[in-house]
């Protein structure tokens, strides 16, 4: 599947879906902002929805059984650049209580649709507002996989434990408990991170889109693939023929000691760096941008983190 941003086809997809809802909501007695104004479901849990699974499972672990959570990409091939959102999950961003969102650019669509539903009354956690960036420097580019920066993380499980409690004032210490021993397996992964750092601080790396960079920057690793190969791939754009091959020979060189990869990203540019890692010997990690099905995030984020492990101790 090829990760990359295509503005002019959600927008029209979007669009599509925001014309069916409006059809099928014509029989609706009530605004959508009033079934938000209740702050709950059905079963009188907060009703959250979130854009990515990702940000899903970390709003569930934070408000227990006093929240229902919904995450519009929920499934591993869904690529939520090119996510054609539908009338469903209009209809449940017309009734969230609290709506969960990547920000910076990742899931735009989330805001349009929100703005169709009217409903006004939504608390938005938004991550990288939340985080504390910079969302437009004046060199680079932003990176919005902010799932991968653990600072960022505990940031928006203390937003969501804040939010779910003004909301549910009943429910404040569960939240609050549950927030703390979620930050406390946060803040183990962080301690893998400085082990990480300890030993290979300064090793060269290379990565075929800006996925994973929070975590291999916390972990002391020095991304060496040219920039115009990462923003090329991450863009869907075609890599200029000599950027690939200063790419290609980072491994025949010994210049990097691991690949990280967004496997969820495929084509010949990709395929050739991974090939020419294996030809070099070069371990590769695999990273994916939603969760793998019946993983949680925290599972995820070890499981990564083991993995970069071993293949810089190759």
């Amino acid at each position: 599947m090829r990760s990359f941003r295509t503005p002019t086809r959600l927008a029209l997809v979007v669009a599509t879906a925001l014309a069916a809802v409006t059809l099928a909501g014509c029989s609706s007695g009530s605004p959508a902002a009033d079934g938000a104004s209740t702050a709950a479901s059905g079963s009188g849990q907060i009703a959250v929805v979130a854009s990515t699974d990702v940000w899903g499972d970390i709003a569930a672990q934070v408000g227990g059984d006093l929240v229902s959570v919904t995450s519009i990409i929920d499934d591993p091939s869904k690529d939520p650049h090119e996510y054609e959102a539908d009338a469903q999950n209009q209809l449940a961003l017309s009734k969230a209580a609290v709506v969960v969102e990547n920000g910076g650019g990742y899931d735009d669509f989330v805001d349009t649709m929100l703005s169709s539903s009217k409903n006004a009354g939504a608390t938005i956690v938004n991550a990288a507002t939340v985080s504390g960036y910079d969302l437009a420097p004046t060199t680079g580019a932003f990176n919005e996989h902010l799932w991968y920066d653990f600072p960022t993380v505990k940031k928006v499980v203390d937003q969501l434990a804040t939010s779910f409690a003004a909301i549910d004032p009943a429910g404040a210490a569960t939240f609050t408990a549950n927030a703390s021993t979620y930050t406390t397996k946060l803040d183990a992964l962080v301690a893998s991170e400085a082990e990480l750092k300890s030993s290979f601080q300064g090793t060269g790396a290379a990565i075929t889109e800006p996925v994973p960079l929070y975590l291999m920057d916390a972990a002391g690793l020095v991304d060496e693939t040219p920039a115009e190969f990462s923003e090329a791939i991450e863009g869907g754009t075609d890599v200029a023929p000599d950027v690939l091959a200063q790419t290609l020979a980072l491994f025949s060189a010994g210049q990097v000691k691991v690949l990280v990869y967004n496997e969820q990203t495929s084509g010949p540019q990709t395929d050739a760096v991974l090939e020419a890692a294996r030809a070099g010997n070069v371990p590769v990690v695999p990273v994916t941008e939603t969760l793998p099905t019946g993983t949680s995030y925290l599972d995820w984020m070890s499981g990564n983190l083991a993995a970069l492990k071993s293949a810089l101790s190759q």
